[in-house]
């Protein structure tokens, strides 16, 4: 019986060595595609996940999705000036453009804008589970899909890319935590920092121009041919003053500032900026408050006009001994 098992074996081996070296190969591929050939610049939120696991924000207090989208537009958000605990509220993100202009997509051709957003939430707070969103707020949410930044990093949210002539205005539904509850979470002030674009950007991650951006002459001198691609793209060709020909290729969308049989100098745009969008941050502060508090107050301010009621009831008491003391 061992003797007739162990050919089997060693042909069960063979089969699940082969499947192991596909599986290997596979990824390999996927892999060097995906950074040979980059995608759509459209895809933000999951790369600035991929390249900034940790945090979108910077010691230097910049939001990540700058290095990618280097343009700077407004971005607004409001949110109450102060939340009582285990409260959903919203915070309102606006992300204003011209709705008449389109940008350049991957491909070369016109098209509308993106938008998108990262939020990051003070610890403890989080986007509202279903259940304790209001019929209003459900249908000012339909449609979003919120995302954790990453694995125990809820207080950080993305969302994106959106159709931006749909949602220049995206309504987070955020939970406030309950220090009574949450261990590690105290009442007091704290900040809400907000990162939101509109368009493609101009660099990826991997340090290459995206074909919405500017391209520029890497050498002096004159351009002799400028040969279109199949693709799209072109060659434009220079021929500096000494040494050989120097080709640079433009990705299809911009449009040339230059022709053929033009000088250029070193650095000199030689196409337009066809960007239309841009990233914008905001930083605001919100108060978690705490309801003792509130109820202190409130007892402190009725006692203050009860005395104040006493007193004057107190001075007219006074006046009338007053006057019935002249009278006699």
């Amino acid at each position: 019986m061992k003797l007739t098992l162990f050919p089997n074996w060693q042909r069960s081996q063979r089969l699940l060595g082969k499947a192991l070296v596909v599986l290997l190969a596979s990824v390999g591929i996927f892999l060097a595609n995906d950074l040979a050939v980059p995608q759509s610049a459209a895809a933000y939120p999951f790369w600035a996940q991929q390249t900034y696991p940790i945090t979108p924000r910077e010691p230097t207090g910049r939001i990540v999705c700058a290095n990618c989208h280097l343009a700077a537009k407004p971005s607004e958000i409001e949110v109450p000036q102060s939340i009582a605990p285990d409260t959903v509220f919203e915070a309102v993100v606006k992300i204003p453009y011209d709705r008449s202009i389109q940008q350049v997509t991957a491909n070369g051709v016109k098209g509308p804008l993106n938008v998108g957003a990262v939020l990051m939430l003070p610890p403890g707070f989080k986007i509202a589970p279903e259940d304790r969103l209001t019929p209003e707020m459900k249908e000012k949410t339909e449609g979003l899909y919120f995302q954790p930044y990453g694995e125990g990093k809820d207080n950080i949210v993305i969302i994106g890319p959106l159709p931006g002539d749909k949602y220049q205005e995206i309504i987070f539904p955020v939970l406030s935590p309950n220090p009574k509850t949450d261990k590690g979470i105290y009442f007091g002030k704290y900040q809400i920092h907000l990162g939101a674009n509109r368009g493609r950007g101009q660099v990826y991650p991997t340090g290459e121009k995206s074909n919405n951006t500017v391209y520029n002459a890497s050498v002096a001198g004159n351009v002799t041919t400028i040969a279109k691609q199949e693709d799209g793209s072109s060659l434009v060709t220079i021929q500096p003053a000494t040494g050989e020909a120097v080709i640079d290729k433009v990705p299809a969308g911009p449009e040339f500032l230059i022709a053929e049989g033009t000088a250029v100098t070193a650095g000199q745009a030689i196409t337009n900026n066809p960007n239309v969008g841009g990233f914008g941050q905001k930083d605001i502060e919100i108060v978690l408050q705490n309801p003792d508090r509130i109820l202190g107050l409130v007892a402190f301010v009725f006692m203050i006009m009860l005395s104040q009621i006493l007193l004057v009831l107190k001075k007219k008491q006074v006046e009338k001994v007053q006057a019935a003391e002249m009278e006699f």
